[in-house]
């Protein structure tokens, strides 16, 4: 099947040649055409290809990479006319009111699809959020009786922040992707959206336009790091309260029209149900990593050590495994302290080695920066703490776990889901109980090793790449299985035949084609040489319920009145 890959922020293929997550999901379901939907930073100026190089001999095979910047030079566009920019300025004021109003909140999807209606018919609307129409209508909304300001009342400064950072957010609804010519979403069988936020905007509306329909895949929840994100950005609170209620907003709506959704850990997914996401479309699916593959770390170094690592920044606590190591010391004089990891807030390194010295512990600290790899980290150790006062993702400790080591942890964010009985948790803020629980395991070598393999084959289990591949192939399938086929051609209601589930049986999306029987001769209108009507596609369109199964041969279809073969009994059993 097609499969339309959209993202945000980074361009697939590194130029180093490095995958990330999206190339394995590619590389693993190499029985579907993909192609890549990137909402980049900044736009390219080299005029290549992201991650396109001569040199490389499977440059062809790659998926088509389209690109749209989310910031530097606007789309260029001419201004609408005067009875269109009426039909803009109510689009946009519908949707600033959901944003600063609370009892119109319902009106943020119908505002945004307007929007795109707009922009496909005439591509005005990037010359529109830039003009002072567009601007009027923010500040008289935002000035209005009625309007939330619990942050502060806007001044005009406000207005032309907020103005070009929504033009900013808005921008995806303008992108030249829609339609169902080649290379258009509308052309596409489903997208898979990898991130959420902006990213989730085309797929929004190639659902409204073209029907089809999307999978929304979030490692780390996009709306949650907005919230810390903003915390720190240069806007005056106005400005900043107006952004987030615009990317809340989009993510219930996402949530509310994502046919799927696939959080990366059930931490993420209760956010999610916290976001109006339904239960039943949610499936937790864990982040893959090719690191199950690494061999396990070599042995334990002489002196009993303690490594951490992370960021270091008051989120993470390195302040806690200091006052722990010190209560470990005291215990174990020969006891050592790694911590691994770069400065996120100026100064705090300097801060961290002022609190070693004033507990006595200095000379048994080693703050060794960003190590060359995560495994030479945990290899460092004789027992990895993690000590922090949130956890969202998973990847960090997995790795840990998958280097064979025991790790005690702080029992915060998903840290009880990943690491499970085969680790010791401990309260946050509490060093008594995480020296108590890294002083158990450097006294006894023989639990430390039980609870290392068992976290080693915990790690492997859950993280590895082919799991995550299996599970969004049966996704695929089940969403074509339940969506109407080819949703962008289907004529208009009372026109002609409605789409319909399986169009195409589903042995076209998981049998190689190269290696099937030719199919029957197709006649000139459009029928097989024993009459079955062959659609457009050359394949028979039969009309099969959304929760059956047709078993067809690659090929052969079944004659006119012949019974198709239902030894399949069900959707799983015949994939």
């Amino acid at each position: 099947m097609r499969v339309a890959l959209l993202t945000e922020g980074v361009r697939p293929r590194s130029p180093r040649g490095a995958g990330g997550w999206c190339d394995r999901l590619v590389d693993g379901l190499r029985e579907h055409d993909f192609a890549w939907y990137v909402l980049a930073g900044t736009a390219r100026t080299d005029g290549a290809a992201a991650g396109a190089g001569a040199e490389d001999d499977a440059a062809a095979a790659r998926p088509a990479i389209h690109e749209l910047a989310l910031q530097g030079r606007r789309p260029a566009g001419r201004a609408p006319g005067a009875l269109r920019g009426r039909q803009y300025a109510a689009a946009y004021d519908r949707l600033v009111r959901a944003l600063l109003r609370p009892g119109e909140r319902s009106g943020f999807g119908p505002g945004l699809y307007r929007l795109a209606e707009l922009a496909r018919a005439d591509g005005a609307l990037p010359a529109f959020l830039v003009s002072d129409r567009a601007r009027r209508v923010l500040e008289r909304v935002w000035r209005a009786p009625g309007a939330d300001t619990s942050a502060g009342q806007p001044l005009v400064c406000d207005v032309l922040v907020a103005a070009d950072l929504l033009e900013q957010c808005l921008r995806p609804l303008s992108a030249p992707w829609y339609g169902t010519a080649p290379g258009g979403l509308g052309a596409a069988d489903l997208c898979h959206v990898v991130g959420g936020g902006p990213a989730a905007l085309p797929a929004l509306v190639a659902k409204q336009l073209h029907g089809v329909p999307f999978v929304v895949t979030e490692h780390g929840l996009h709306l949650r790091e907005q919230y810390l994100g903003y915390r720190e950005a240069p806007y005056r609170w106005p400005v900043r309260a107006l952004l987030l209620a615009f990317f809340r907003a989009l993510t219930e709506e996402t949530y509310r029209q994502a046919a799927i959704l696939t959080p990366g850990s059930a931490h993420d997914q209760q956010w999610q149900r916290r976001c109006g996401a339904d239960q039943a479309r949610t499936r937790v699916v864990y982040e893959g990593t090719p690191a199950v593959e690494r061999p396990a770390a070599g042995p334990e170094p002489a002196a009993p050590t303690l490594v951490w690592a992370g960021a270091l920044e008051p989120g993470r606590d390195p302040e806690l495994a200091l006052h722990a190591f010190a209560r470990v010391r005291a215990e174990l004089p020969a006891a050592r302290l790694v911590l691994h990891g770069e400065e996120a807030v100026p100064g705090y390194r300097a801060h961290c080695a002022a609190v070693a010295e004033r507990l006595g512990v200095a000379d048994a600290v080693e703050f060794a920066g960003r190590p060359r790899s995560a495994a030479d980290a945990w290899a460092d150790g004789t027992v990895v703490v993690f000590s922090a006062l949130s956890q969202r993702r998973p990847r960090l400790l997995a790795d840990a776990m998958l280097s064979g080591r025991a790790v005690v942890s702080t029992d915060v964010g998903v840290a009880r889901e990943v690491v499970g009985p085969t680790g010791l948790l401990v309260p946050p803020r509490d060093p008594q109980a995480l020296a108590g629980a890294c002083l158990a395991l450097l006294r006894d070598g023989e639990r430390r090793a039980r609870l290392g393999l068992a976290g080693r084959l915990r790690a492997q289990e859950r993280f590895a790449v082919e799991p995550v591949t299996g599970a969004f192939r049966e996704i695929y399938l089940e969403l074509v299985s339940q969506w109407p086929a080819f949703p962008a051609a289907a004529p208009d209601a009372g026109a002609g035949p409605r789409p319909r589930p399986f169009a195409r049986p589903a042995e076209y999306w998981i049998t190689d084609r190269r290696h099937t029987a030719p199919a029957d001769p197709v006649t000139a209108d459009g029928t097989g040489t024993d009459g079955t009507d062959t659609g457009t596609n050359g394949t028979a369109d039969r009309a099969v319920g959304a929760g059956s199964v047709v078993a067809l041969s690659p090929g052969r279809l079944p004659a006119a009145g012949e019974a198709p073969d239902r030894a399949a009994g069900s959707f799983a059993e015949a994939v």
